[in-house]
């Protein structure tokens, strides 16, 4: 796990003077998907009506933004990284003193499973394990040919084709008579879901969360029954090469918000609040889903997050930070 290197403040959370001398121009990592893209414009809201940032949205991604913050020490602040793909580099940031880790994005961490509609687990219960689901394999027909059961693996070129394809060997989902399914494309795999549920016929596949899908749509994670062998999903299981597959479940995948030493020394207060600021997947997955619902960008969204959902935004800050925030939303 990425070690958290700790700041000293010398100001308090809850100080109740203008916070602009300290925090002076932030710069935003926004990340080209719907989360991330949320989570930048409710940092850049409350950054700039809270403490007085002069917070900017800058474009990001995972890899060149943590190279960036590494090598540059910018953008300030990345608010959504999925650490795996460069958790070396990340670590080796925090250890030379240029990055600090203020807190899990996603406080559950990002979820990935084989999952089956809520609808199907209601009437056979025994379908939240996979030794119920091997049993009632004839209840998945294939899409395309219904004298085979059918499991939903991901699209081709993605990382989790491979994990999704290793555990249904290691499974032996083969052996209970399905096949696996490609679905194409993730809106394929999306829309697999969607239409099942619409239609309440039955599903099995892999997805992930946070997402608009598992927010709109009740699913059940199926348990293994094996725990979770964190070691091997990371030499076998995600790897093409592996030859011997063990039943595991899915680690978390770690989500952090991540900021340069420089704008957590310069500005205390607002990182404090870097380091309050999560969300957990069903609170997110829920977000999610409105902003499919009602196609909204990442800035509406925040908007109307700040708007609708004071429960939780105001336990990352100070009452005085609070009020500040509140009366910045009147005068929209």
């Amino acid at each position: 796990m990425i070690k958290k290197a700790l700041i000293t403040s010398a100001g308090a959370l809850f100080a109740c003077s203008s916070f602009a001398a300290d925090c002076g121009k932030v710069t935003i990592a926004e990340m080209n998907w719907n989360s991330a893209s949320l989570m930048a414009n409710v940092d850049q809201f409350i950054l700039k009506h809270g403490f007085d940032c002069d917070a900017e949205l800058v474009p990001g991604d995972t890899m060149p933004t943590g190279t960036s913050m590494i090598e540059k020490g910018e953008p300030d602040i990345a608010p959504e990284l999925w650490t795996n793909s460069m958790k070396a580099a990340l670590d080796r940031g925090v250890e030379e003193g240029r990055l600090q880790v203020a807190s899990k994005s996603l406080s559950d961490g990002g979820e990935e499973g084989f999952w089956v509609p809520q609808y199907m687990v209601d009437e056979y219960p025994e379908l939240a394990t996979i030794e119920g689901v091997k049993k009632h394999a004839k209840e998945f027909p294939h899409p395309e040919d219904d004298s085979v059961s059918g499991f939903y693996g991901c699209p081709a070129g993605w990382n989790c084709q491979i994990t999704a394809r290793n555990l249904f060997t290691a499974l032996n989902l083969e052996e209970s008579g399905f096949e696996l399914v490609d679905p194409g494309s993730g809106a394929g795999l999306s829309g697999a879901i969607a239409r099942a549920y619409e239609r309440q016929e039955p599903w099995f596949g892999y997805y992930w969360a946070p997402t608009a899908v598992l927010g709109k749509y009740k699913m059940v994670k199926v348990d293994f029954g094996s725990g979770v062998n964190e070691q091997h999903y990371l030499d076998c299981i995600s790897s093409e090469t592996c030859l011997d597959p063990e039943v595991t479940m899915y680690p978390p995948s770690p989500v952090y918000t991540v900021t340069t030493t420089e704008f957590a020394e310069r500005a205390p207060e607002a990182f404090a609040y870097m380091e309050s600021r999560s969300f957990t997947n069903a609170e997110m997955n829920s977000l999610l889903a409105w902003m499919e619902e009602n196609q909204a960008d990442g800035a509406y969204a925040a908007e109307n997050f700040m708007f609708e959902h004071e429960d939780i935004w105001s336990a990352w800050v100070s009452p005085a930070v609070k009020e500040k925030l509140i009366t910045a939303l009147d005068n929209l």
